[in-house]
């Protein structure tokens, strides 16, 4: 019987992982699969595991290449050369497939005839557990598209393996991955929304992603050896190839909108790397990523927060140092440490001095955050640890300098408060900030992990603690940039009078803005007791604990 639909998983070694997702296949409420393993000349026990897999279901297929290619590509090519169904769908060894991916997606194709299906793809943190859907925007309700032109927006959605493909419809094309280059999934997914005629959307999750956002070394993704520059160099000869493509086959107009996504998606995934980075390294990204920068379209840039655009712009201009700087505050409202206004324009402007370019003013040009003006909640403030020292017992003590450009603080010494809520309560510290100059405060503050209030069941994972202001009855709220250098100090914690043991290490975060961290680990019985406690902490368990806490007060 032929199958209806060939799915493709690529591996390897990959050994441990790959009985997990063929099995996500063979669970599929919609049985009559064909399952081609394409091994990319795996050197573990991949070969014996995928030859078991195939001698237990007649629907399994084992391709071994005979040499590693090094990507996904040839291992998806290769498997497209032998697929029998009329439909294909790709899935990573690593990954799998909801029970009832190939039922939505097939039902789709069913329904009318369209060039692909695509759907949700539900990114799962391996180290965490925490659950989320990849660019939910784009696949919250069910929809049919004549062509890309209908909502450009879909280029961020680049995965292939969210899809179900018409085999007519590739082979139309002479559509395939292309080979010896990483990033594959973006060239091939860009010529494939701008050939593709019709797809449907559905808004049911079509695939499990797995994210280990911290992997290194040999088990780190593509997209984690960020800071390999042939990374680099890949990702930018993608969209140059790209661009080529939307030129020859006449799709010239969707140049702003892969542009914007380019500097939105991919080159926000290095941003926030850049202040770990030396001098040396950011220069070669710099040689890398600015020429190609260069021939991005204006409005691209428009579409960004002033803060990309910012960044993008010190970049271009040759301003590594402050690149750092000013990449410390993405997605976290961090102010620079300065402005300049300009009283001939009446404009605002990123860092020391009026920039001496009209591209720079452009893309520096605060004015529009208000600096002045704004409610306080939105005050331009950075606040900087600047040391971090060892105090009694399990306590640090930290130095903070606040850095308020746009001088919206009083004159004099501020009340400050640093706050840490791992539980329902917080440990609030309140400590003195004092005038530096101008525009710049600085104060201590102890911080005693063991002081923090923990729940009942103890506590798992980390937290960052934040520093509060008010001013003119209006709170501010900043995160504390931590020194990305000093080392991690890691102490054990006996809380509740050593019933409750926990390690607890103060750390800087390690990526992104490089905030001040705390991580707490349970030991000792606390460690399984807890898997417990929480199980049994129900709503209505804890309600009536904090009811019997407040009668015995």
């Amino acid at each position: 019987m032929t199958p209806d639909v060939t799915v493709t998983v690529i591996v390897y070694n990959d050994a441990g992982r790959l009985p997990r997702a063929v099995d996500s296949v063979r669970r599929q409420t919609h049985a009559n699969v064909e399952i081609v393993i394409s091994d990319d000349h795996s050197t573990d026990e991949t070969p014996r595991v995928a030859g078991e897999l195939a001698a237990s279901d007649p629907r399994i297929v084992y391709l071994r290449l005979e040499e590693n290619s090094g990507g996904c590509s040839a291992p998806r090519n290769r498997a497209m050369e032998i697929a029998r169904a009329p439909y294909l769908m790709f899935l990573d060894s690593d990954d799998e497939l909801p029970e009832r991916a190939v039922e939505v997606l097939l039902a789709a194709h069913r329904e009318r005839e369209l060039d692909f299906a695509m759907g949700a793809v539900r990114r799962i943190r391996v180290d965490n557990g925490r659950r989320t859907t990849w660019m939910p925007h784009l696949v919250a309700e069910r929809r049919t598209l004549e062509g890309i032109e209908a909502d450009p927006r879909l280029l961020f959605e680049h995965l292939a393996t969210s899809k179900m493909y018409s085999r007519a419809f590739l082979d139309r094309h002479g559509l395939r991955f292309p080979e010896g280059i990483h990033y594959e999934d973006q060239l091939f997914s860009a010529q494939a929304y701008c050939l593709a005629e019709t797809f449907t959307i559905v808004p049911e999750p079509v695939y499990r992603w797995y994210i280990e956002p911290y992997a290194t070394g040999a088990a780190a993704s593509i997209s984690n050896q960020r800071h390999k520059l042939d990374n680099v160099r890949d990702r930018v000869h993608v969209q140059r190839l790209i661009d080529a493509f939307l030129a020859e086959s006449g799709h010239e107009a969707l140049r702003e909108d892969k542009d914007h996504k380019f500097l939105k998606h991919d080159f926000r995934m290095y941003a926030g790397d850049l202040p770990y980075r030396d001098e040396e390294w950011l220069a070669s990204f710099a040689g890398l990523v600015v020429p190609y920068l260069d021939t991005l379209a204006p409005g691209a840039y428009a579409r960004l927060a002033r803060p990309e655009r910012v960044v993008l712009r010190l970049l271009r201009d040759g301003r590594l140092d402050e690149v750092r700087t000013a990449a410390r505050g993405l997605g976290h409202a961090v102010g620079p440490r300065e402005v300049t206004p300009d009283p001939e324009s009446g404009r605002t402007f990123w860092g020391e001095g009026v920039p001496g370019s009209e591209e720079a003013r452009r893309e520096l040009d605060l004015t529009e955050l208000e600096p002045d003006t704004c409610p306080f909640f939105a005050a331009l403030l950075r606040h900087e640890i600047t040391a971090v020292e060892e105090g009694p017992d399990a306590s640090v003590d930290l130095t903070v300098r606040t850095h308020d450009p746009a001088r919206r603080l009083p004159v004099g010494p501020q009340r400050a408060v640093l706050h840490l809520s791992p539980g329902r309560r917080r440990l609030a510290l309140p400590f003195r900030l004092a005038p530096v100059r101008p525009g710049l405060f600085e104060g201590r503050v102890r911080l005693d992990p063991a002081a923090v209030p923990l729940p009942l069941h103890g506590f798992e994972g980390a937290r960052h603690p934040v520093l509060r202001l008010r001013h003119q009855g209006q709170t501010h709220t900043g995160v504390l940039l931590a020194p990305l250098d000093f080392p991690a100090r890691t102490v054990r914690v006996a809380y509740r009078g050593g019933a409750a043991p926990h390690e607890v290490t103060v750390e800087p975060e390690g990526h992104d803005p490089g905030r001040l961290q705390l991580r707490w680990r349970p030991v000792g019985a606390t460690a399984v007791i807890r898997p417990v406690a929480r199980r049994l902490a129900t709503p209505r368990v804890r309600k009536a604990a904090r009811l019997a806490a407040s009668a015995l007060r």
